[in-house]
């Protein structure tokens, strides 16, 4: 019997399109009285078909003469309504399924545009080796202390990922973690469980991760970067919880090396760790400006600098990074463009996703049931009071990760849901925001589908199933403070 596998995210999100375009038939049209961006509650109320379908039928016989009926229109498929009676069988051309992806796109070009710009800039900063020399720098200092490795560790891997999303980047540093924690007597889950919960807990509260939170943020119709603070306050439990599990095992495995997971299973033995270049003043007047630059994101994002910076202003910052980092590694400018056309080109998965992402949101539009769906799923919510409510949501979307584990994907898919639902239940629309990132971030150390952590585990030659026994328990720690960190939110208006 063939092994089942679950279809690449692309195939997911087209699924998730035709389901949404079927519901637009399945669903009553309706919609919510908004002031501003607020969804005013109680104001649901379903939409007068009758009247749109004399609209549409004069214009469907408008467009009936042959010239103007496109090849789309001979795609017909039968669509039963099934409300409260059963209706006659209507056609509708599968058309609006298609047109709605380049729509998707031309919908979140902004993003698409930024994220690919974002990339180039980070290819050229990789190319510096500025980001190699330091950590291959740090991480033997810290390994000469095992709660220094392991602390120290977290502390780093958590950085790169709450700031500029870091992932596959930590890839090449498999080997030199797998060294460290073999050569202070640990074994590779102890290696890879400081490089994945770092990881985890990183794009978790990612207090200013352009791929996710900024993101998430637009879609909710929030101010960029917006509650920081209390993303990074909370970041101290996590990362403590964090090293709480990893030196907990740690300790346990130097004690007994035959409790280690992978006991019975021996490294790679060609995964040596390699040699990383030293890190030079260039590389520090790098990582400076580099520094800087994420200083004055914040900054220009900010309500309070009153530069109203976003996407564009963005794009601008990160083109210029290129070209002063650029000239400060002496790099050619041919060198420069081939770097910043490759680390674009890694990132065009994602701004695929984010496209095909955005186009459900398109059909539900269209359809007129997205409300019908924030009204449903209001109900149950809402009655269990804003802090449950905001729980809920964090469990929602760790479901969802499991099924989009692209950040920006997932945010374009959910956040639409989320943030009207929020002003129903009583959350603030920043609690949504901050339950969207656990259920995406944590989760990313956990579910199967997420190609970062089965690259990870199968360089370190971990079976997913032991790493399940590892992280589990990590991860019920992290849903439990989780939950309570949301509830905490929804108490002092976390804003």
């Amino acid at each position: 019997m063939a092994r089942f596998r679950v279809p690449h995210t692309l195939v997911l999100l087209f699924g998730m399109i035709v389901f949404a375009f079927c519901l637009t038939f399945l669903l009553p049209k309706g919609e919510f009285e908004r002031e501003g961006r607020q969804v005013v509650p109680g104001s649901y109320k379903p939409i007068d078909e009758s009247a749109q379908e004399e609209e549409h039928a004069a214009d469907e016989h408008a467009e009936a003469a042959p010239e103007e009926t496109g090849g789309w229109r001979k795609l017909l498929i039968p669509v039963h309504f099934l409300m409260d009676k059963v209706v006659a069988p209507t056609f509708q051309p599968l058309a609006p399924i298609f047109s709605a992806i380049p729509r998707g796109f031309e919908g979140a070009q902004d993003i698409i545009f930024f994220v690919f710009l974002i990339g180039g800039a980070f290819g050229v900063l990789r190319a510096t080796g500025a980001i190699d020399a330091l950590i291959g720098v740090l991480l033997p200092r810290l390994g000469r202390s095992p709660a220094l490795f392991i602390g120290g560790g977290l502390l780093i891997f958590a950085a790169g990922s709450s700031t500029i999303g870091m992932a596959e980047e930590y890839l090449p540093f498999v080997p030199i973690l797998l060294a460290l924690a073999i050569g202070l007597g640990f074994d590779a889950v102890t290696a890879i469980g400081v490089m994945c919960c770092g990881y985890g807990v990183g794009y978790g509260i990612a207090t200013i991760n352009p791929f996710t939170v900024l993101i998430a943020q637009r879609v909710a119709e929030l101010q960029p970067t917006s509650g920081w603070g209390y993303r990074l306050a909370i970041s101290v439990v996590f990362l403590a919880l964090a090293f709480h599990h990893v030196w907990r095992y740690a300790k346990r495995v130097k004690a007994d090396p035959a409790a280690s997971l992978v006991a019975d299973i021996e490294p790679d033995p060609h995964l040596t760790a390699k040699e990383h270049p030293p890190l030079t003043r260039r590389h520090v007047a790098i990582l400076v400006v580099t520094l800087v630059a994420l200083v004055v994101l914040v900054y220009g994002l900010a309500e309070v600098s009153g530069w109203h910076w976003y996407v564009k202003e963005m794009g601008a910052l990160f083109i210029g990074l290129a070209i002063v980092l650029m000239l400060i590694s002496w790099m050619s400018p041919d060198k420069a463009a081939k770097e910043f056309c490759i680390g674009a080109a890694e990132l065009t998965t994602t701004a695929l996703l984010i496209g095909f992402a955005r186009s459900i949101l398109i059909v539900l539009e269209d359809g007129q049931v997205i409300d019908t769906i924030v009204h449903s799923i209001a109900a149950p919510l809402g009655s269990a009071g804003p802090a449950m409510a905001s729980v809920g949501m964090f469990a929602v979307q760790s479901i969802c990760n499991l099924f989009i584990p692209s950040g920006s994907g997932q945010a374009y898919v959910t956040m639409p849901i989320m943030a009207p639902l929020a002003d129903l239940v009583g959350v603030q629309r920043q609690v949504a925001v901050l339950a969207y990132q656990f259920g995406d971030g944590f989760t990313n150390i956990l579910v199967p589908t997420n190609a970062v952590l089965v690259g990870i585990l199968g360089l370190a030659r971990i079976p997913y199933d032991r790493w399940l026994r590892f992280i589990l328990p990590f991860m019920i720690k992290v849903w439990i403070a989780g939950s309570v960190l949301l509830a905490v939110a929804v108490w002092i208006g976390y804003e």
